[in-house]
């Protein structure tokens, strides 16, 4: 444990010497025999000097040393222990990363490939109850579905809406698949598993497995059977390249030859349960590993010296001991105290408040893009975003929730897209649970009257070419273009992400063609 102990931040150990240098130059200057000793002769000093007992007691400057020393100390932050997980050897977190090209639509395995998948992964949350677990698809392109999330349901809906259709970009690119996973992973304190569902790895992604992958660990699942099988791509209808079907082949030897260049662990997607058995216990003999070389955070022991921080700073009421720059050095001290230290990266203000607390502040100010921006809560950021006329992002932030708050706030955001069907069914969902709801029918009574009205404009205009060549007609219908303004429920910050349940397919299609253009939803 000795041979352990070391300073996660060695380099606020200089405030040591700070502190020392602060001590010698205070009592330098107040030292009556160094400001006199070349005016008055050695003899006559030594009998003029009086108290000379006093210097040598404790002065205010000593303690605001000791307090800016123990402050640095506590900074450069001992330690001498690891830190365990906090959850049991199977909660390791894992990001499942699925391959949406169009070939996983074969039916080489019933009922495809990715239906396949989709089994498999419902049968490894089941292994792993409580675990974090996060998605990610591509093709061409990749895209994040869920970040890490304990919420297994949830999973199994985002998982189970996912279809090759919602790809914006057609291909294989693992390569970026890869990096993204490796970003979702990126500030976890504990080792993960990046597992693959893919039917096939392109060799121009091989680079990209050879370099290390932090703490995590790659699996790859291939999907597939050699014999092949063709692709789906409706009701009774397959790809083809002019000369017949499509046949979707699973290269095993390439996947397997693949695993040995790279050194992944590659495993094929098997009629039983004996592939799940393999990726669950790759997970937890891989967590074991890391956990036996020490590769976890080390315990940061510095908070134990808040303790006589504390006390030494209650000198400062003592009377006759203050010193008029003490609150300054208290204050830089407490700041540099473990945990803020190692959050020098960010802000000022992130040390006082929260994201929703900053975003509250920029939403009263107007600022309503910024507060967006910091709004973590889906109802709060979709309100920001609605105010700041960001209307798609809205939507995107309001279909994150299945409250009857979120179906009115998504119908007025409907309504000012001009999709005034949406909107309406939004005002029923958001009437069926609150139906004595008096903004909410009196925006779908308005919204009703629209659609009549635009629909009898319609009509008139297919009769057009049947009207006389003289007859003028001019439609003077009261109402048309009227818009109205409503106001957004103002809501608490304690909803949560919950399942979608309206159309979680076309969402995510959404999501990622905006993703693909280079547009944040």
């Amino acid at each position: 444990m000795i041979g352990d102990f070391h300073f996660l931040r060695p380099w606020w150990l200089l405030a040591i010497l700070a502190a020392a240098l602060l001590v010698f130059l205070i009592t330098r200057r107040g030292d009556a025999r160094t400001r006199w000793k070349d005016l008055i002769a050695p003899h006559l000093l030594d009998r003029l000097l009086i108290d000379q007992q006093s210097r040598r007691r404790w002065q205010p400057v000593h303690f605001v040393a000791l307090v800016i020393a123990l402050g640095g100390l506590a900074a450069a932050g001992p330690a001498w222990q690891r830190q365990q997980p906090p959850f049991v050897e199977d909660k390791a977190p894992l990001a499942f990363v699925i391959d949406l090209s169009a070939t996983m639509d074969a039916i080489d395995i019933t009922p495809s490939r990715l239906e396949r998948v989709k089994l498999k992964v419902q049968d490894i949350l089941k292994q792993r109850p409580g675990a974090r677990t996060a998605v990610f698809v591509y093709a061409g392109s990749a895209h994040m579905v869920l970040p890490l999330t304990d919420d297994a349901s949830l999973v199994n809906t985002y998982v189970g809406a996912l279809q090759t259709r919602i790809m914006p970009v057609a291909g294989k690119n693992t390569a970026k698949a890869l990096t993204a996973a490796e970003q979702g992973l990126a500030r976890e304190d504990v080792p993960g598993t990046i597992l693959f569902f893919t039917d096939g790895i392109e060799p121009a992604a091989g680079a990209a497995f050879k370099r290390p992958a932090g703490n995590n660990e790659i699996l790859v699942l291939g999907v597939g059977t050699e014999e092949g099988g063709p692709v789906k791509t409706g009701e009774g209808q397959y790809l083809s390249d002019g000369t017949g079907r499509v046949l979707a082949k699973l290269d095993v030897a390439q996947l397997r030859d693949f695993g040995r260049d790279t050194g992944i662990a590659v495993a094929t997607i098997t009629p039983d349960d004996s592939d799940v058995r393999w990726v669950t216990q790759r997970i937890r003999t891989h967590l074991q590993a890391r956990l036996a070389e020490g590769q976890m955070r080390w315990r940061d022991a510095g908070w134990w010296l808040t303790l006589p921080l504390t006390l030494l700073s209650a000198f400062w009421f003592r009377r006759g001991w203050s010193v008029q720059w003490f609150f300054a050095a208290a204050l830089l001290g407490g700041l540099l105290l473990p945990g803020k230290a190692e959050a020098a990266d960010r802000s000022f203000i992130d040390l006082w408040l929260t994201p929703d607390q900053q975003g509250r502040l920029a939403f009263d100010k107007g600022d309503y893009a910024r507060a967006a921006l910091h709004f973590e809560d889906p109802m709060w950021r979709g309100v920001a975003l609605y105010r700041a006329e960001q209307y798609g992002a809205a939507l995107d932030a309001f279909a994150q929730l299945r409250t009857p708050e979120s179906f009115y706030n998504q119908g007025n955001v409907l309504a000012h897209l001009d999709r005034l069907d949406d909107a309406a069914a939004s005002y029923n969902e958001a009437l069926k649970a609150r139906p004595d709801w008096p903004e909410a029918k009196a925006n779908l009574a308005l919204i009703e009257k629209l659609i009549k009205e635009r629909k009898e404009d319609e009509e008139e205009a297919a009769q057009g070419p049947n009207l006389k060549p003289d007859q003028i007609q001019f439609d003077e219908k009261s109402g048309k273009g009227k818009s109205t303004e409503v106001d957004l429920a103002q809501e608490t910050a304690d909803m949560w992400m919950r399942t979608i349940e309206i159309t979680p397919t076309d969402l995510l299609a959404r999501k990622f063609a905006i993703e693909a253009e280079g547009v944040k939803p």
